[in-house]
């Protein structure tokens, strides 16, 4: 009976996010998820991310916030700087990244004397696996990928890594280049720490990774995954959507108010996220790609934190004279309310990094991409989004970096963005055929978090797991 009654009653989730927007976010966003279901949920995070966090999310009864501080002046950074998002260089990175490792004491000890029935951190955190076997407790893993991207990884690394073509997958994957050898050393001990965990949390929807790719996952690699996704459709309302992440730098009304002026289709979003950064000459090609093209556009221009006391002239010297006033566009210098923008009918194709935040917001409202993978695991990303499910189109880039901050060697040219750009814009037979696709794969999504959906039956069955976890370890003791 007593074992019964443990079984009803509400799980205890400690939720661990990494400070970077494509983690933060969806993880808080999932967290969410489980506290609409009546379980006590807590985010551990530091107090910069914690401002960002509660502006994100819904105030929920079973939600709440404990923080710990972060160690600016150990790592020399200034006060409040605690996420990748506010900083643009490797040696911030670097810095940042170092401060996250040393909250473990702090994390640890709040956890010890809080104990839950489950951790669900992120994938960075690699010492959570240890403190997880010493509580008794399952922990969750979360890398913010794609399960697609995880099984092109765990190929790649189990096969010839000098060739591009990724074998042994449900698909014949063939990458337009190969990831750097600093990256793969990083990637290796994370990976091989997140499949000791008792699971992981996808943010996407079985429909598009596909039961292939979760098949091959689970008998190739021999670890369970539950898709909750897509995250962003938590959010219900445009205020709620427009609130996701950073405080935006221009007002969602006003965004929505020029895109209601426009045609269905007509406006092409651009946006490499906040993690991206373009040389001046890069963003003059694509200025000039999308002057060519004669499209509509909103274009979202990462801000150039640090330089703030240069001259407009210095600032804009990627721009083609005249740029602003011959073509028909909005450019949004700094953090953009991108689900609402995505989400409007006049939003006709995505240019776009292929951060899975990012891709997973476009399948969610229909909008086929223009690839530009840039860093980190998008070049898988891109893979999925044009050869295997057909909702996207690629520039054809061959330059894949650590992290986005990086300096590319090549420069993309105008005539190729714009080739890219009309596929897409200039309404061909392609064209119709790929946003088709784009629009079953939305009306999927919506359905996979509705209740009785692929998510939502996931979400029950991972807590109906949990709960049978805490009960075999309360007999246990």
């Amino acid at each position: 009976m007593g074992a019964l009654n443990l079984e009803e009653r509400p799980l205890k989730f400690h939720f661990i996010p990494y400070p970077a927007p494509g983690h933060m976010t969806p993880l808080c966003d999932i967290a969410t998820l489980f506290a609409s279901c009546g379980h006590h949920v807590t985010i551990i995070t530091t107090p910069s991310n914690a401002q960002i966090i509660l502006k994100s999310i819904p105030s929920h009864n079973h939600l709440r916030l404990h923080t710990v501080p972060f160690p600016s002046h150990q790592v020399g950074l200034p006060l409040g700087v605690e996420n990748l998002a506010f900083v643009n260089n490797v040696d911030n990175s670097c810095k940042i990244h170092h401060a996250t490792m040393l909250l473990r004491s702090p994390i640890n000890h709040f956890v010890e004397q809080d104990s839950p029935d489950c951790i669900v951190a992120d994938f960075m955190f690699l010492w959570v696996d240890e403190l997880a076997n010493r509580l008794h407790i399952p922990r969750l893993a979360f890398n913010g990928f794609s399960l697609f991207a995880i099984c092109a990884m765990e190929s790649l690394k189990a096969r010839d890594f000098e060739s591009s073509i990724i074998q042994g997958l449900p698909h014949c994957i063939t990458l337009n280049a190969m990831p750097p050898k600093a990256l793969t050393k990083f990637m290796e001990p994370l990976l091989e720490t997140e499949l000791k965990s008792y699971g992981l949390i996808v943010n996407n929807f079985t429909e598009l990774d596909g039961e292939e790719y979760i098949e091959h996952y689970e008998k190739t690699i021999g670890h369970r995954a539950w898709h909750l996704g897509p995250s962003s459709l938590i959010c219900r309302t445009t205020q709620e959507k427009a609130d996701r992440g950073q405080t935006s730098v221009v007002d969602v009304h006003e965004c929505l108010s020029w895109l209601n002026s426009k045609q269905p289709n007509s406006v092409l979003y651009i946006c490499f996220g906040s993690l991206c950064h373009f040389t001046n000459k890069q963003l003059y090609e694509i200025a000039s790609a999308i002057e060519a093209s004669g499209h509509q556009f909103i274009w979202v221009v990462p801000e150039k934190k640090g330089k703030e006391d240069e001259s407009n002239d210095e600032n804009e010297k990627w721009m083609p004279k005249g740029f602003e006033e011959r073509n028909i566009g909005m450019i949004i210098r700094g953090w953009a309310p991108q689900v609402v923008i995505l989400g409007h009918p006049a939003i006709g194709a995505f240019l776009t990094h292929c951060g899975w935040n990012s891709t997973v917001e476009a399948v969610s409202a229909g909008v086929p991409m223009i690839t530009w993978p840039v860093h980190d695991e998008q070049f898988y990303n891109e893979k999925l989004i044009t050869q295997v499910r057909g909702i996207g189109v690629e520039v054809g880039v061959e330059e894949w970096s650590f992290i986005g901050f990086m300096k590319k060697k090549k420069i993309v040219g105008r005539d190729i963005i714009e080739k890219a750009l009309r596929r897409l814009m200039d309404g061909g037979i392609e064209a119709v055929e790929i946003r088709k696709r784009a629009q079953e794969y939305a009306i999927k999504a919506k359905r996979a978090v509705q209740e009785g959906g692929s998510s939502h039956k996931n979400l029950m069955a991972l807590i109906d797991d949990l709960k049978r976890q805490r009960g075999h370890k309360s007999l246990d003791s």
